[in-house]
């Protein structure tokens, strides 16, 4: 009896399977050859630590720091102490001291002399960025160069308190701005709603840390980039230009008031953003 063709060959087509299967497993694929495909690993982006001055709370960066954290920035804005100028210094470089990778600083008003203090020294602190901010150089102080140029109505919208200091001795004296004259001095592009607020909240700044002298100035080493409000009624734009000219930094200037990360935040994290384009 014959076998019906397809049984007898079912044994030759498995023997011919067999052998083909045995050469695909012995063969390397040019895709295998290279090994598993690897993700592209995005460069980490540097942290931004912002500093707000005094008068004011790292709530003043609110808007700023979203736009950041949407492009990817990792962002911290710790509470400046706004007691004395080494103290406040040191505190924000310890805070920078936690970063083991690479940080952006960038400030608001006395934020400026802190952050000029604070960064001496430390490698991964790649740029600074002043933002209607104090820029100093060795041996001055923030009231000094608020003074040093006409313009500034901070002065006689001072009301000063006293405050009791840890050990005895001297009280210190804290400044505020008078509530009556916060929006046009220094906010006076806000609605009043909102700066009835922000006086009512404000952090006083110590007399004796808007009066205390900087040390060599870390913009002598690290590139820096300022913000410029040209209706600046605290810090006088003309030396706010002296302070960036001095420090070779890339300049922007933009009509506002003395806050310009709240009136402007785009502009705010723009720059910010330029200085680490500039950087990377």
């Amino acid at each position: 009896m014959r076998v019906p063709a397809p049984r007898r060959l079912l044994p030759a087509l498995t023997a011919a399977l067999l052998v083909v299967g045995a050469a695909s497993a012995g063969a390397t694929s040019p895709a295998a050859s290279r090994g598993p495909v690897q993700a592209d690993k995005k460069e980490p982006k540097p942290t931004v630590v912002l500093v707000h001055g005094a008068f004011a709370d790292a709530s003043g960066f609110d808007d700023t720091i979203a736009l950041l954290q949407k492009a990817g920035f990792p962002v911290i804005a710790p509470a400046n102490p706004l007691r004395d100028a080494a103290g406040d210094a040191a505190y924000i470089a310890g805070v920078v001291d936690s970063f083991p990778g690479p940080v952006i600083l960038a400030a608001h008003s006395y934020g400026g002399f802190v952050i000029t203090n604070a960064a001496r020294g430390h490698d991964n602190v790649k740029a600074l960025v002043y933002m209607g901010a104090f820029a100093p150089d060795e041996g001055e102080s923030a009231l000094q160069l608020a003074q040093q140029f006409p313009g500034s109505e901070l002065g006689a919208a001072l009301i000063t308190r006293e405050y009791p200091v840890p050990g005895g001795g001297d009280p210190g004296t804290d400044g505020y701005i008078d509530p009556a004259k916060f929006r046009s001095v220094f906010a006076a592009d806000l609605p009043a709603s909102r700066t009835r607020l922000m006086a009512a909240t404000q952090r006083p700044g110590s007399v004796q840390g808007l009066s205390g002298a900087g040390g060599a100035p870390a913009w002598k080493t690290i590139p820096s980039w300022y913000l410029i409000p040209t209706a600046d009624k605290v810090i006088p734009p003309a030396a706010q230009r002296f302070m960036a000219k001095r420090a070779g930094s890339k300049v922007t200037e933009i009509r506002s008031s003395h806050v310009v990360m709240i009136s402007h935040p785009d502009a705010a994290a723009k720059i910010i953003k330029s200085a680490y384009t500039a950087t990377r």
